[in-house]
């Protein structure tokens, strides 16, 4: 039997088993790159688009995060488009108030809302001493012609006052569907303000992409100031032995690109992220009653991991969306 060794954290608590980490990836190096490219260049918008599932809400938690450390006086928003019947002023304005902070984002007139996010935004740029702002809008593929517009107009009140408001629009790849019939039917004044530049999101597409959201676990620690990776704290005894998750990086590619094969998929293996997270925890919770010294995962586990990490399903899933949208890709 495994000996047991005494954790810094009640395991339930640990951010593995509660879902709230983020792992960085190759996609979201591009994404932050895209993001500082628009800054330097004052791009005020831009669009990242990909098949649901592959990472792109986590990417932008990933992202404000990061941003609050390397450019910490720029504020950051994180908007989620609502699907919806209608596409009302009202309720379109107290989405972005609620996104916003704003206390009460319900009550008052449409015009009174507008003024409120306004100056909610113009509070915290100065609160930041920056005159920058960015939000990222999620699932933007939500969002009619009329809120592009809006959008646009909150864009220029705010450049009226001398803040610059950037618009990351993130969404399905119907996102880039939309930006086409744009530009055919004419709707310029959208697509040079908000839509200039572009990122196709991506999964895991190689060994190397493995390897390197792998490292994370390794490198990632919690509690914070601890010498508790996340690995480590599933498997103490093999890491302090010299085992990292990394050195299953080929093995963990071969077990997705078979079961890809074997379900007959087609297109090119790409991994999304909700899959790949799903298999690397499965692996380390089942590992965890079993750690020594000598442990390593087995094969047979890490297929075991794959297997039950709801790749075929999420492929399956994305696969008629992506053959509808063929013509825009």
């Amino acid at each position: 039997m495994a000996t047991r060794i005494a954790r810094p954290i009640d395991p339930d608590m640990h951010p593995i088993a509660t879902g709230n980490y983020r792992i960085a990836t190759p996609a979201i190096q591009a994404f932050f790159e895209l993001v500082h490219r628009c800054l330097r260049y004052r791009t005020t918008g831009a669009l990242i688009y990909g098949p649901s599932r592959i990472g792109k809400t986590r990417a932008i938690e990933y992202l404000r995060l990061l941003l609050a450390e390397t450019h910490p006086k720029i504020t950051t928003y994180h908007l989620q488009a609502e699907h919806k019947p209608r596409h009302a002023e009202g309720p379109f304005f107290t989405n972005l108030l609620d996104a916003v902070g704003y206390p009460e984002p319900d009550s008052g007139s449409n015009p009174t809302k507008r003024i409120r996010l306004i100056n909610k935004i113009k509070e915290a740029c100065s609160k930041n001493g920056s005159g920058t702002a960015i939000m990222f809008v999620d699932e933007a593929q939500r969002l009619a012609e009329n809120e592009y517009e809006w959008l646009r107009d909150v864009q220029d009140h705010l450049d009226r006052m001398q803040i610059k408001l950037f618009m990351f629009l993130v969404g399905q790849q119907e996102l880039y569907a939309i930006k086409v019939s744009m530009q055919r039917a004419g709707r310029t004044q959208i697509v040079a303000r908000l839509m200039v530049d572009e990122l196709a999101f991506f999964g895991i597409r190689n060994a190397n992409d493995v390897a390197t959201c792998l490292s994370g676990y390794g490198e990632t620690v919690f509690p914070h100031g601890t010498s508790w990776t996340f690995t480590r704290f599933y498997l103490p005894q093999a890491t302090d032995n010299g085992y990292k998750l990394v050195q299953d990086a080929q093995v963990l590619w071969d077990e997705f690109a078979a079961i890809h094969s074997k379900a007959c998929l087609g297109s090119k293996l790409e991994i999304p992220m909700e899959s790949f997270t799903r298999a690397v925890e499965i692996v380390l919770k089942e590992s965890e009653l079993q750690d020594s010294a000598d442990f390593r995962p087995s094969e047979e586990m890490w297929r075991y991991a794959v297997r039950n990490s709801g790749y075929v399903q999420a492929r399956v899933a994305t696969a008629r969306v992506q053959r509808e949208l063929s013509t825009f890709v």
